[in-house]
């Protein structure tokens, strides 16, 4: 069966002009004493970008400010149109881009709703039949006779992914668009896409800056990078490597040569790492299991007295835990020369998802000394595929919170006197 959405080597260009004037008054400009001197600088928003997609898949597509996502979306939607390339497209699309894109400001919102279906080649029975489902959704019914142009933007953002999201297209593609809405209504946004990607078979392109709702409602996801696709492949190691991307560390690091390695005439820090439940190195965890911190070091001389501990901070610079191991503190043991490895074991069902830096220490307490303090040396990724086993269980909206615990729960209905019944 071939794919539903082919794109062969596409590219975009946008020539961009500057112009070499100095600020001139109006005089200037109507006697014409100095010329234009425009330059045009040739910008390459798209550069040869090939990836197909398969029916009933959905597709997060991530990147910095300027990738080239918006441009890809614009030319899927068949908004504008590609320099170089081709795509190929088997169904029909429905694009959610900007708000009220697509929609007539001067008609009404049932207006509206028809105009659309009429565009996507659906007959007026057909619409018939999905407009209470629109209007429902979309929550607009009192408005519905009412202009675009009076509506907010949050309640043409509503209509817009109502009608987008009912009217049976095969290819559903959303920009950013959805931050406009309320938490709730993006809740709904995000489980109708998921409905229609696993219970009706449709394709889904969905471009966010929200990680966790890309990882978690697409299967795969394609990384731009300066216009180029630099990655395609499994969502929750795609966002990972992403994230790792934008801050430049790893989930492992070695210092090869001990002279340089962090630490003093004592101590000296040679490996650090981030193991996952099954003992392998890993940058990515599911929140539901453990995952071990480890650090390997160097004793330079006998007798040397001293503990271990670590920091870990979130995406947001957020200081979420510290942890020293108290045990040894308090025993005070007397290290001999040697390697010696150390680790920490942060349990499941504790860390929100996201991505997390860690720092790793040895210090004595008494006098207190720091034989190394490594900052931020390995990060790793904690991802929540929402299997419902977790803490947010099977809710899709966003779950805020730097820790995400499973904590028990007790209800009993109270008698009459306000007692808890047995």
């Amino acid at each position: 069966m071939k794919p539903i959405l082919e794109i062969q080597n596409v590219s975009k260009l946008f020539k961009l002009h500057h112009r070499g004037l100095p600020y001139l008054s109006l005089r200037d400009r109507i006697s014409g004493v100095f010329k234009k001197t425009d330059e045009i600088e040739e910008f390459w928003a798209l550069n040869d970008v090939s990836f197909s997609v398969e029916a009933g898949e959905s597709i997060g597509i991530i990147g910095r400010n300027g990738a080239g996502k918006s441009t890809l979306l614009k030319i899927l939607s068949r908004i504008t149109l590609p320099t170089k390339g081709r795509i190929i497209v088997r169904g029909r699309i429905a694009s959610l881009l900007e708000v009220g894109t697509g929609f007539h400001q001067e008609l009404t919102g049932r207006e509206n709703i028809f105009m659309n279906g009429s565009i996507l080649g659906m007959k007026k029975t057909e619409i018939n039949k999905r407009f209470d489902e629109i209007v429902d959704f979309s929550g607009t019914e009192r408005f519905l006779d009412t202009q675009l142009k009076h509506y907010s933007s949050g309640m043409q953002l509503r209509l817009a992914f109502a009608v987008a999201a009912h009217l049976e297209p095969e290819i559903l593609i959303v920009d950013e668009v959805l931050s406009v809405g309320d938490a709730e209504f993006q809740k709904k946004c995000m489980g109708r896409m998921k409905h229609l990607s696993e219970s009706e078979g449709r394709t889904v392109l969905f471009v966010s800056h929200q990680l966790e709702a890309v990882t978690r409602l697409c299967s795969k996801v394609i990384q731009l990078e300066a216009g180029k696709v630099s990655f395609q492949g499994n969502a929750s190691e795609g966002v990972s490597r992403y994230l790792k991307g934008s801050t430049g560390r790893n989930y492992h690091f070695t210092f090869d040569d001990i002279s340089r390695a962090p630490g003093n005439e004592k101590v000296r820090l040679t490996e650090v790492g981030i193991k996952s439940h099954n003992g392998e190195f890993s940058d990515q965890v599911d929140i539901r299991k453990p995952v071990t911190i480890f650090f390997k070091y160097n004793v330079l001389e006998d007798g040397v007295s001293f503990t271990h501990g670590l920091n870990i901070h979130n995406n947001e610079n957020i200081h979420v835990l510290s942890s020293h191991d108290t045990e040894t503190g308090r025993k005070r043991p007397l290290f001999k020369k040697g390697t010696y490895y150390a680790e920490v074991i942060v349990p499941g069902n504790f860390l929100a998802e996201g991505l997390y830096f860690v720092s790793v220490a040895v210090m004595q307490y008494d006098p207190f000394e720091v034989f190394f303090h490594e900052k931020e040396i390995v990060t790793f990724t904690v991802v929540d595929t929402v299997d419902g086993d977790s803490a947010r269980g099977t809710y899709g909206g966003t779950f805020p919170g730097v820790v995400r615990p499973i904590l028990n729960w007790e209800y009993r209905m109270l008698d009459k006197e306000g007692v808890w019944k047995e």
